[in-house]
């Protein structure tokens, strides 16, 4: 079986996850950072046009290498993490921020709480992920005779833009003691795509979907006491 692609991400500054120091040592190929393009934009000194982000991302979803332009609207918002943060609010909880759900582009803005883990899972689908603030460390994964193992690692911090293609399998943790926020887009119905997730202890596999996910993080605000905007 062919090895799955290595996400792709906007800068070299690489972080070793803890707990995957015998795997740090593979490489993962970088992208390169993105100019700034004639494309208009969405993002403004002081607040983000949210509105207007998201007609950029679906205008860019037409393009013959839609997640690749896709991206380069992302690392443009996000390159101004404080307009984000004007516009879509400081992280006060785990949730899901749905701007936009179609049949062909899901964007949310992800926000984790402190130390906040979630499992092993795939997307059927290629995905950007943008930081506007916090950090995000991924654990990647690949499958194997024997189920999946652990197969490379990286953090992402404010500004970074990252892409992970349809075979993509990773595990992600908030390692601050402060909330995470970032920008998810993906190429196709999130919420409405079975796939699979794998249990944290024993890397059992099992069904995941959308409703699956948002019953993670509302779980993890009820944990903490917190609202929920899922």
């Amino acid at each position: 079986m062919a090895r799955p692609e290595k996400p792709r991400f906007s800068r070299k500054r690489r972080t070793v996850i803890a707990g995957v120091a015998a795997i740090s040592s593979q490489v993962i190929m970088p992208i390169a950072t993105y100019a700034t393009t004639k494309r208009p934009t969405s993002v403004g000194r002081e607040k983000m046009d949210v509105d207007r982000f998201v007609e950029d991302c679906l205008i860019a979803n037409q393009e013959s290498d839609a997640q690749a332009a896709v991206r380069e609207v992302l690392a443009k918002a996000v390159s101004t993490p404080n307009a984000v943060i004007s516009a879509l609010g400081e992280p006060e909880n785990a949730g899901l921020n749905v701007l936009l759900s179609s049949s062909t582009l899901t964007i949310f803005a992800a926000t984790w709480t402190p130390q906040m883990n979630l499992m092993p899972h795939d997307h059927l689908m290629w995905a950007n992920i943008g930081i506007y603030t916090g950090r995000e460390d991924n654990i990647f994964w690949e499958r194997s005779a024997d189920g999946i193992k652990a197969s490379g690692a990286e953090a992402l911090f404010v500004r970074d833009a990252a892409s992970l293609p349809e075979d993509a399998i990773h595990s992600v943790t908030n390692p601050l003691l402060r909330f995470t926020g970032g920008i998810h887009i993906y190429g196709g119905d999130f919420f409405d795509t079975t796939r699979s997730q794998w249990n944290p202890e024993t890397l059992e596999e099992e069904p995941s979907d959308g409703a699956v996910i948002r019953g993670i993080f509302q779980r993890e605000n009820e944990r903490l006491g917190l609202g929920s905007n899922s």
